[in-house]
């Protein structure tokens, strides 16, 4: 009988389903049917056959040692032993180099490198620091007072003096007291004026039919409009939308 009729016989004999010899060998139902048909191609070569085979004949009651005999016999023999120096012997001999000295002169050029880019660095992160001193970019409104003090024939501006208007035109006067971002627009939506007005600056505005302002800082300005004294229109911090026609001022 071949290897294959002989496991099969005896699983029957055991009573034993290909399922049941599987669950107890680990090995899958198809290897187990092919190998009862003397395939052993699913088997994953001669190695893992004997394997299977001893497995196999375990669970089923055979005797392994004549069947994995019989495997070798038809499957050109059992493999020959290897010695331990053949086992561990490398096929390309491995050429010992001689033991190099450490290169000081390269390990030297590396360290001065990394010296020289160390002080650009700092040369060039020093020089860039010193532009940004606030105190050096920015001078205090002391020091910056007396320049306006000490100019001998001071031109007065469209901005600081009074506006000439027109009849039927709307003229607002501003004057900060506290640093205060506004925004001015006439009614043709056509922007005159947006951005930061410094303390103690007075800026003028007039149009034909109407003004309109954006406070940042309601509280830290002082408005005239039309001539007339209208003070501060908020409090500090305020927001506030104002617009302006001619004749009374009114609120937006």
């Amino acid at each position: 009988m071949s290897i294959g009729e002989t496991l099969a016989a005896a699983r029957q004999r055991a009573g034993l389903s290909v399922g049941q010899v599987s669950e107890t060998t680990r090995i899958r139902g198809a290897v187990i049917r092919a190998i009862e048909r003397d395939d052993f191609s699913l088997s994953g070569g001669d190695f893992y056959a004997r394997g299977h085979i001893r497995a196999i004949a375990q669970t089923v009651g055979a005797e392994a040692a004549p069947l994995v005999q019989q495997y070798d016999d038809a499957h050109g023999g059992a493999p020959q032993p290897t010695s331990a120096v053949e086992a561990f012997e490398p096929e390309t001999p491995i050429k010992m180099g001689e033991r190099k000295r450490p290169n000081w002169a390269a390990a030297m050029a590396v360290a001065l490198i990394v010296v020289v880019a160390f002080a650009a660095v700092k040369l060039i992160t020093g020089s860039g620091g010193g532009s940004g001193n606030p105190q050096q970019a920015r001078p205090s409104r002391s020091a910056a007072a007396p320049a306006r003090t000490t100019s001998p024939t001071p031109s007065p501006t469209k901005s600081s003096g009074p506006v000439a208007m027109a009849p039927g035109e709307v003229s607002v006067r501003l004057s900060a007291v506290e640093s205060t971002w506004v925004s001015v627009h006439n009614d043709a939506g056509d922007q005159l004026f947006e951005g930061l007005i410094s303390a103690d600056d007075v800026k003028s505005w007039s149009a034909k039919k109407k003004l309109k302002l954006i406070l940042g800082n309601a509280g830290g300005v002082r408005l005239r409009v039309n001539g007339k004294d209208v003070g501060k229109p908020g409090s500090e911090g305020d927001v506030m939308r104002l617009s302006f026609g001619p004749g009374d001022p009114t609120a937006a």
